[in-house]
């Protein structure tokens, strides 16, 4: 029977289970044996991410043409105008393609989501906020880039939701297994 594991990826952590030394990996945290990421969430990025022994599953998952939902939660420098949104939501020119148009909000209330080891910066001058955006692509530090490119960079990011499947109560570093129905 395949396996599909949800795990909460901390910051700091590289989305694989080798890396150099004084890097830490998947290897840290007790997962199964044989089970590998389905997609990456960079060092700096935590939140879910799906592991699994399905081979035609990941390929599935990874293919362009099923763009799947992933909610992000990202916390930005600053607070967002409308207009900024709608920007972000429209769809922006990034390093060479441009983003497919995508569902972002500024979350009311702010969420209180546990602290990052190591924080991030904080600055009394600037206010911070976080947005909800919900993207059908992954290309490598979009949101990152998305969010810049509106003149809010992201201080941190996490990532909420994959197809159906929710962070929900996982700790960074937890994992649960769970059924493929639970996914999409």
């Amino acid at each position: 029977m395949p396996r599909y594991i949800a795990f909460y990826k901390p910051y700091g952590v590289l989305s694989q289970f080798t890396g150099e030394k004084d890097q830490r990996t998947l290897a840290e945290f007790g997962l199964p044996a044989r089970v590998y990421a389905a997609g990456r969430l960079d060092k700096d990025s935590e939140g879910l991410l799906l592991l699994s022994d399905d081979g035609p599953f990941i390929k599935k998952l990874l293919d362009p043409n099923n763009g799947h939902e992933r909610i992000y939660w990202s916390e930005v420098e600053g607070v967002p105008t409308q207009q900024a949104l709608n920007r972000l939501a429209s769809g922006l020119e990034l390093k060479g393609y441009r983003s497919k148009p995508c569902q972002v909000t500024l979350l009311s209330p702010q969420p209180e989501i546990t602290p990052r080891d190591p924080p991030v910066r904080f600055r009394k001058s600037i206010p911070t906020c976080w947005i909800q955006l919900t993207l059908t692509e992954g290309k490598n530090r979009q949101v990152r880039r998305m969010t810049g490119a509106i003149g809010h960079p992201t201080l941190r990011l996490i990532r909420k939701r994959i197809g159906k499947l929710h962070l929900a109560d996982l700790e960074p570093g937890s994992w649960r297994e769970v059924k493929r129905e639970e996914i999409f």
